[in-house]
């Protein structure tokens, strides 16, 4: 409750907020700022909310679809301490380049991973030895005009009231939706009723050359942290769950594991958040603390990045600690568009061609 009364009291920000959004808007649709095009295939996927719509695993499934080509993704950094452009190498960790970078890079190792605040940069520093680049978490950053952009709604917050920044969680106005070239509903709930399928779309209001498409989470495997070991979500059922989360959505990770177990027993942190050694220990003593014979620790992969650079092996090398990976997936015939979408562009639009 009072959350809810303090960010109406952040009301009269967000106006201002959104004032600034149109402006900058206008700026470009005008002309007077500038944007960038490139002659290579360049695949923007962003969204209007302050994360947790499913960016990451939209961007690997691209990846998964693009394996035929020489595929750079470029990325921000959110997170990192470092500066201007980096090259994701051996040595890299969540300090030098981010947790979610440093996850495609050990993931796909035929793919260039980098990051760079300016993505013209940073486009510019990759488009000689690449047939495309996925620019992840670019929506906003409009200095480049992406070929295709890709917009990721929430399905459960769709027909829901959203404010901008610092009210609510929203960096764009509404309206920007406009701009893309698919209206991706990401997490949506299977199997799919049309009528809730239809509700997106009259969510939506998409244009006549706009897609709206439906995807939802796939869970794997649970894997540790440090060994190879793998375990099916199956074999934990009746476990008491300890879970450590520092990612912006956790609730449909939640609602998968309580198909396993009800007891949960979850720690949370903010997006990106780097963990300190108290917050290790003190997880560690409630975990040890635990009379259950029967207990997991579980966390996100892109948690796991930040807890296995962070110097933490010591605390937690002798407790079962694994996380859960998880693929974005579309429905039958929502796949078949996307896919088909999405590979006709590459192909047109390529070098050479």
């Amino acid at each position: 409750m009072l959350v809810n009364y303090l960010r109406f009291l952040l009301l009269p920000f967000s106006l201002i907020y959104g004032l600034a959004i149109n402006l900058r808007k206008k700026l470009y649709d005008w002309g007077l700022m500038r944007s960038v095009k490139f002659d290579l295939p360049v695949i923007c996927v962003g969204n209007l909310a302050v994360g947790g719509s499913g960016k990451t695993p939209t961007t690997e499934y691209l990846v998964r679809l693009l394996s035929d080509y020489k595929v750079a993704i470029l990325s921000r950094g959110y997170g990192r301490k470092t500066k201007g452009f980096i090259l994701a190498d051996a040595n890299a960790t969540t300090e030098t380049i981010g947790d979610e970078p440093l996850q495609y890079y050990q993931k796909f190792e035929n793919v260039t991973v980098a990051v760079c605040e300016d993505r013209v940069t940073g486009i510019n520093k990759l488009k000689e030895n690449h047939n495309l680049i996925i620019l992840d978490d670019a929506y906003q950053h409009r200095a480049v005009k992406a070929g295709l952009n890709i917009l990721l709604f929430e399905f459960r917050k769709l027909g829901t009231l959203q404010f901008l920044l610092p009210a609510g969680n929203l960096r764009d106005v509404f309206s920007s939706r406009k701009r893309a070239d698919v209206l991706l509903v990401t997490k949506s709930p299977v199997p799919l009723l049309h009528v809730a399928q239809q509700a997106s779309v009259n969510e939506l209001q998409p244009n006549e050359n706009q897609q709206v498409l439906h995807s939802y989470l796939k869970y794997g495997d649970l894997q540790h942290l440090y060994t190879m070991e793998s375990r099916s979500l199956d074999s934990i059922k009746g476990y008491e769950i300890f879970l450590l989360t520092g990612i912006a959505n956790p609730d449909p990770m939640i609602e998968e594991l309580e198909k396993y177990s009800k007891a949960i027993k979850h720690e949370e942190f903010a997006d990106h958040y780097a963990f300190k050694d108290d917050d290790i220990k003190n997880f560690k003593s409630a975990f040890e603390l635990s009379n259950k014979k029967e207990k997991i620790i579980i966390t996100t992969e892109k948690d796991s990045k930040r807890l296995k650079a962070a110097g933490f092996k010591d605390l937690l090398i002798n407790l079962p600690v694994y996380f859960l990976p998880i693929e974005v997936e579309l429905f039958e015939e929502d796949k078949i568009t996307f896919d088909e979408l999405i590979l006709n562009y590459v192909k047109s639009n390529r070098r050479n061609r």
